[in-house]
């Protein structure tokens, strides 16, 4: 009897053991509140718009995020990562169970991560979050810049191998390769066929990254390249940068930015160049140029500014200035409210429309701006709950 009671006092000593080499986290965001747009008309006018909104802070998501301890400093990673409207309950990314991020891996001290799925590039991971006014304040994707077209918020790369650097004294870098998973098309390939018959085209991409950050100080810098971003799933957006994504033949994108903090205030610059090839037509680059500030009145009051200069350059030449002024505060360490304005003015024109007007759908989260407008202004006020 009393070697039965060791026997299992033992097993239950190691299988608790065992337990507590590996673990589960459950996580999530879920912003939601009230925004008014002016100048908020797809066709001839300049109606206001109120609007329930969602994700603005930050996109509504949920996530399992799992680790198992393997020995001798190695261990198995995963994350799953669900984006969702809190609106009406839809799934974000195209409807994909997973869109934000799905991937697994191994992770090594002192050395870094090797990931498989669908994963950010390094223009997210590295300039997105740390050197940008939507990742730096609650201004979130109103103030990221034109349908995001340098990649600094929604840059999912599917079928991808990663590495990421261990944190080396402050510095990490890290490079990944996104498969066409087409035969053939190592390099990708665009949509073919006709409407009654098409054949399916292909996406590839590679992104590479370095960062450094100690201290009050941080500098990083990123690189990403898509071949043919219209044919990836789910797909990029209908339109960007004026040019159908079906017609884009490469997506490419660089930039470098800075942060410093000074006691209770935070200074950062970045800036980005974003090229688009079209499979015909003229080549489109965009310059942008941001610099931003964020001052804690108190461990719960934070108000924070950005301004941002966009640069179109093609065939027709416009350029756009926006500010952004945001505050936040914390109720707790998981929830926040805040209240945000932005103010956007646009000149040039492309074609025969002015430019706030052809791109105010992609320029939206905010929504779509009246014929003939060159200018929008938004007001938010949200509420913000992490899990």
């Amino acid at each position: 009897m009393n070697k039965k009671l060791l026997t299992a006092a033992t097993l239950a000593v190691f299988a608790s053991a065992a337990h507590a080499q590996s673990s589960v986290t459950l996580y999530g965001v879920i912003d939601a509140g009230i925004s008014y747009v002016n100048n908020s008309k797809t066709a001839t006018g300049h109606d206001n718009l109120f609007k329930y909104d969602d994700g603005v802070a930050q996109g509504s998501r949920w996530g399992l995020r799992g680790t198992e301890d393997l020995g001798n400093g190695l261990k198995a990673i995963f994350v799953l990562e669900n984006g969702f409207n809190s609106g009406n309950g839809t799934l974000g990314q195209g409807g994909a169970m997973f869109g934000r991020q799905a991937y697994v891996g191994l992770s090594q001290n002192n050395v870094g991560s090797l990931t498989f799925g669908r994963q950010y590039s390094f223009s997210t991971d590295y300039l997105g979050g740390n050197y940008s006014t939507g990742g730096q304040t609650v201004a979130g994707n109103y103030a990221y810049h034109i349908n995001d077209v340098d990649q600094l918020t929604s840059s999912r790369i599917n079928n991808a191998v990663k590495f990421s650097s261990a944190n080396f004294a402050g510095l990490t870098f890290g490079a990944m390769y996104g498969f066409s998973n087409q035969a053939g098309a190592f390099a990708g390939a665009p949509a073919t066929g006709t409407a009654a018959a098409p054949v399916a085209g292909s996406s590839r991409a590679y992104s590479f990254g370095v960062n450094y950050a100690n201290g009050p100080f941080g500098i990083g810098a990123a690189y990403t390249d898509i071949r043919y971003p219209g044919q990836s799933t789910p797909s990029f957006s209908t339109t960007i940068a004026n040019v159908a994504t079906g017609n884009v033949r490469d997506l490419r994108t660089f930039g470098v930015g800075g942060r410093y903090s000074i006691g209770a205030a935070t200074l950062w610059a970045l800036y980005t160049n974003t090229r688009f090839e079209p499979i015909s037509g003229g080549t489109t680059t965009f310059a942008a140029y941001e610099a931003g500030a964020k001052y804690a009145f108190t461990p719960a009051l934070t108000a924070g500014a950005g301004y941002t200069y966009m640069h179109l350059s093609n065939a027709n030449r416009g350029h756009w200035n926006q500010v952004d002024l945001s505050v936040d505060y914390a109720l707790s360490k998981r929830t926040d409210v805040y209240a945000l304005g932005i103010y956007q003015i646009a000149a040039g024109r492309n074609g025969t429309q002015d430019l706030q007007a052809q791109i105010g759908s992609s320029t939206s989260y905010f929504n779509t701006s009246g014929t003939g407008a060159d200018n929008q202004l938004a007001f938010r006020v949200g509420v913000r709950h992490k899990f």
